[in-house]
């Protein structure tokens, strides 16, 4: 595993537990929004190695409650699936895994073991608008329309999640992601921040404003059971 990052406690990136986020280094797209752009190189060198991090997770079991992996891209990491079971076998810790959902066939196995707890999908934009939104000429969206629904069928908890970029993102995307994502359980948007860390600073990206977020959220209804709005005060 490419181990870039270690957040070693957080209540934010696993919704409901006390968790450390690890980082894996690598990512296929380029959107230009990324705030981990730091993370994007697949050929970035490991800060951390995997015997450094269980260790920590044998240092903190009693008192954390899961992981969350992240990235960049987790699923581009072959050795993946064999990092969760590992974390399954020897820690009493639930796992979330975070995706852009690019590799099908890397989800169906972690979910055939049984490795997964909590599965977030990056949806990205409506699908005709995924390369500008991804900041690559093209997008196999057979590849993510095929993870899509198998998370949604997998009987694992999950949540869909889309962040909202002003200069990116317009009213017409919420209505293809809605389509898009039609019967799912749990869909969230979350506001853009800006940060130094952002991939493309000089595109002058935006935030929405609440009441656009709540516009968007009432259309996203139209797919999701469960519609919530995240990087706002309102």
């Amino acid at each position: 595993m490419k181990i870039c990052g270690l957040m070693k406690t957080t209540l934010l990136d696993y919704p409901g537990h006390l968790a450390c986020t690890i980082f894996t280094g690598g990512c296929n797209y380029r959107c230009p929004f990324c705030h981990n752009s730091e993370l994007l190189d697949l050929n970035m060198e490991s800060e951390y190695s995997e015997e450094e991090i269980f260790d920590f997770l044998k240092k903190r079991a009693g008192t954390l409650e899961g992981v969350a992996i992240t990235g960049g891209e987790p699923t581009l990491q072959p050795d993946l699936k064999d990092f969760m079971r590992r974390i399954r076998e020897n820690y009493p810790l639930k796992i979330k895994l975070d995706t852009n959902g690019c590799n099908p066939p890397m989800i169906r196995a972690i979910l055939e073991a049984g490795l997964c707890d909590y599965i977030a999908m990056d949806i990205k934009a409506s699908p005709e608008n995924y390369p500008k939104v991804c900041g690559v000429k093209h997008v196999d969206m057979e590849r993510i329309r095929e993870t899509k629904d198998m998370i949604m069928s997998s009987g694992v908890s999950y949540e869909f999640r889309t962040t909202a970029v002003k200069g990116l993102h317009t009213r017409d995307d919420f209505y293809g992601i809605a389509d898009f994502i039609k019967g799912c359980e749990d869909y969230y948007i979350q506001n853009f921040k800006d940060s130094d860390n952002v991939l493309d600073r000089q595109r002058g990206f935006a935030a929405f404003t609440g009441e656009e977020l709540k516009e968007f959220a009432e259309i996203a209804k139209r797919g999701a059971k469960r519609v919530g709005i995240r990087g706002t005060d309102f």
